[in-house]
């Protein structure tokens, strides 16, 4: 489903089950071993979409490990994300030729709990929001802004290897168009020379699902 709203320079991989027979690599199984199933099922079932998407590059299958802030590592020459909420599990990869970093996040089309909203906003963004809630009540704009924020963190963090809080970018959506765009408030990474001060991602509502993907190519 994610394939929709990428460009053609990245793959990818989603499943909305959890296959009982998929398996670990060993040294993803130590990193997972004392996790609840719930844990257990999101991570493995990603670790699948994964392998899945490398695949598709025509590459073997390999562990895939969280770094130091969670992020998945990948195989030299690979940069991607992955994704997964109650649902859903993704992935998506592209060669570091072609594609210089890649943020996805995917969330139920459901809005968020009491007081989230003003912790991961700006006032300015809770404006438009109410705007956008009032063109287009199908949508939970507040957990849109929400994921839209996390596919910002996700690309942003291979480049600049650093956080990057959630009142640290401006989040504005065209909804005719279902892409957003990320001004960065924060001195941003150098990326073809040039410094990095908006990221620009598309989004989508479907079966009960928001995604969000930014994908910056080479």
């Amino acid at each position: 489903m994610i394939e929709t709203i990428l460009p053609d320079c990245v793959v990818a991989a989603d499943l909305f089950h959890d296959p009982p027979e998929a398996t670990l690599f060993p040294e993803e199984e130590r990193v997972i071993e004392q996790a609840v199933e719930k844990r257990r099922k999101e991570f493995t079932t990603a670790r699948v979409c994964a392998r899945t998407a490398l695949g598709k590059l025509g590459l073997p299958p390999s562990p895939v490990l969280p770094g130091l802030r969670g992020e998945p590592q990948w195989p030299s020459g690979v940069v991607g994300s992955i994704t997964h909420c109650a649902g859903y599990r993704g992935a998506v990869l592209g060669e570091s030729l072609s594609v210089t970093t890649v943020g996805i996040d995917a969330e139920p089309n459901e809005p968020l709990a009491n007081g989230v909203l003003e912790a991961v906003s700006l006032p300015e963004e809770r404006a438009d929001l109410a705007l956008l809630s009032a063109r287009m009540p199908q949508v939970r704009w507040d957990r849109m802004l929400f994921s839209a924020k996390e596919s910002v963190y996700k690309a942003w963090f291979p480049l600049a290897k650093r956080w990057l809080d959630f009142e640290d970018a401006v989040i504005t959506f065209d909804p005719g168009e279902q892409t957003f765009s990320a001004r960065l408030l924060v001195t941003g990474p150098r990326v073809g020379g040039k410094r990095l001060s908006v990221l620009h991602g598309r989004w989508l509502v479907s079966r009960g699902l928001i995604l969000t993907a930014i994908v910056i190519p080479t």
